[in-house]
């Protein structure tokens, strides 16, 4: 595991550009399945259709697992930290009200990885949206509520 001192110098690398396709991760502190629930899990998605709604993102993949997130988007309006700090701030507050409970729902940042334009994007989102599979969650794909994909 990283020190304090290289996370941080993994994120000092950190670039925003407009336009740019990234593969988002967000976990749960201690990996609490908090989001096991349909209701939870929906408010998150709901969280993500905000942001495209808000013209800060277009959400063109997700997958909501009980204790993480995976977020395929291309950015738009805004740097990808103020995004991620928005839709993390929603979140926490939804989830909390739902959840009667208090206190931050996130581990601090997220992981990020800037899309290539080479890379197969469906590839990507196939990957992300099988997720549920690979957890052994569901048999089929398709029995997994929580996802999406502007591709399937």
């Amino acid at each position: 595991m990283p020190s304090q001192h290289q996370s941080h110098r993994l994120r000092s690398g950190r670039y925003s550009e407009e336009g740019q396709i990234y593969l988002l991760t967000v976990v749960v502190n201690n990996r609490q399945p908090v989001l096991s629930g349909f209701e939870a899990g929906r408010l998150v998605v709901d969280a993500f259709r905000k942001a495209q709604q808000e013209q800060s993102a277009n959400s063109l993949a997700f997958v909501v697992m009980p204790d993480h997130f995976h977020w395929l988007i291309e950015l738009k309006s805004m740097p990808l930290r103020t995004l991620m700090g928005r839709t993390k701030s929603r979140t926490t507050v939804a989830l909390n009200r739902l959840l009667q409970r208090e206190g931050s729902l996130w581990q601090s940042g997220f992981h990020d990885r800037a899309i290539r334009k080479e890379e197969d994007l469906q590839a990507v989102a196939r990957y992300i949206v099988a997720n549920p599979l690979r957890a052994g969650l569901v048999d089929k794909v398709g029995d997994y509520p929580l996802w999406d994909a502007i591709w399937l």
